[in-house]
């Protein structure tokens, strides 16, 4: 008996993520969550330089300022509630010192430039195709940073719009990095506030503006994170105590159908091996000071130089 529908993936053997690979993840809260277990499985990655980033207007401006080498000035931040934003990123770069600010954004754009240009793979997770334009400027913005709704108009991006600016950052990225591989995904986090009609229509017009562009042999991708979210985890014991989010068994799931799919056979080894390194280092003994400990630790000193011989990168 068969009680669960399963999406075919293969495995991509032209350009697959190693231990030699740079991936630069850009996007909503679930690239996020990709980039960290990478990291944790110490690939080299770059994560959302400028936050959390939800619909592809942003991202795709990100993308043309890094590209273009741009600088952020006094013009480009505002002041509210105690603290200086830019609407070109997440709040959590977001600081009471202005120049704290500043500096953050201008390093942060300059680190993904230089990322950008020797990047293997790049990471794009869409989240919705709703956005807020501040009616001041006549400009989309990534984050309100809580400015009062009245400073904004509420659109949603057509799915020709949506197509165009997934174009627009294929492009881009192109243009000074030709050989790069770029994979596209939705997110499976369901925009509620939304509504759930509108939510639905926003993931439609992301699917739909994404497979316009989609093609395995110019080597752009779509991974399924959200069909499998809706159709393999069809259930709410997926999810944290919101409904909304996806818990830790469904990122744990949705990463191992990643890695599958993603990640070569033999980097997939490496990071059986650089796990038992991890659980290693996390475990806390009863008696730090005890032989048994300090032959255990010695051991795990051997594995970690043992790996590093062959990836000098990796460092715990």
């Amino acid at each position: 008996m068969i009680l669960q529908t399963n999406i075919p993936l293969k495995k991509e053997i032209y350009n697959p993520i190693t231990y030699n690979s740079n991936v630069c993840l850009l996007g909503s809260c679930f690239s996020t969550h990709i980039g960290q277990k990478l990291a944790y499985y110490k690939l080299k990655t770059l994560q959302n330089p400028f936050g959390i980033l939800f619909q592809p207007k942003a991202i795709e401006n990100l993308i043309l300022k890094a590209i273009n080498q741009g600088t952020y000035t006094e013009e480009d931040i505002f002041y509210a509630n105690e603290r200086w934003h830019c609407f070109d990123a997440h709040s959590e770069l977001s600081h009471p010192d202005k120049n704290v600010l500043l500096n953050n954004l201008n390093t942060a754009m300059a680190e993904m430039y230089t990322f950008l240009l020797e990047a293997s793979h790049i990471i794009i997770t869409l989240g919705t195709a709703w956005v807020y334009r501040h009616i001041e400027t006549d400009t989309i913005v990534a984050n309100c940073h809580k400015v009062p709704q009245k400073q904004f108009l509420k659109e949603i991006l057509p799915v020709d719009e949506v197509a165009a600016s997934v174009e627009n950052c294929v492009a881009l990225l192109r243009s000074i990095n030709p050989k790069i591989t770029i994979l596209f995904t939705v997110s499976p986090v369901r925009h509620v506030k939304d509504g759930f009609i509108e939510n639905q229509q926003s993931k439609a017009h992301l699917l739909a503006g994404i497979h316009q562009t989609v093609s395995n042999r110019h080597q752009i991708h779509y991974f399924p994170s959200y069909e499998i979210m809706m159709d393999e985890l069809r259930d709410y014991r997926f999810y944290t105590q919101d409904m909304i989010h996806p818990n830790s068994i469904a990122i744990d799931y949705i990463w191992e159908k990643f890695t599958h799919t993603w990640v070569s056979q033999e980097s997939e080894k490496t990071m059986e091996a650089i796990e038992k390194i991890q659980k290693g280092l996390a475990h806390k003994p009863f008696n730090p000071e005890s032989e048994q400990h300090q032959k255990f630790i010695a051991n795990l000193q051997v594995k970690i130089e043992k790996l590093q011989q062959d990836f000098p990168h990796i460092q715990f």
